[in-house]
């Protein structure tokens, strides 16, 4: 198997700050069962991803993993998905 043909996981979530120079932070939401309940719980994670299309806060982006770009980015913004309303 080349390394060609492995597929970078990706992830889709909305972008909550985009203050730093080239970085911006998604945040992925996903719904899980709770264990003893059975309750469906929102569950979240904050990443780190470069940012070298211009996404702007409340946007929607889809972020794949990468080698690791800094102590805490390993993620690159691959598309933006939707535009945040201005």
């Amino acid at each position: 198997m080349s390394d060609n043909s492995k597929q970078a996981r990706t992830l889709e979530g909305r972008v909550i700050s985009n203050k730093m120079e080239k970085t911006v932070t998604v945040l992925i939401e996903r719904q899980v069962q709770h264990p003893l309940l059975g309750k469906i719980v929102r569950r979240s994670t904050k990443l780190h991803a470069q940012n070298d299309l211009g996404a702007n806060e409340g946007d929607v982006v889809r972020i794949a993993e990468c080698r690791p770009l800094s102590k805490t980015k390993h993620h690159r913004v691959v598309e933006i998905v939707t535009r945040a309303e201005a």
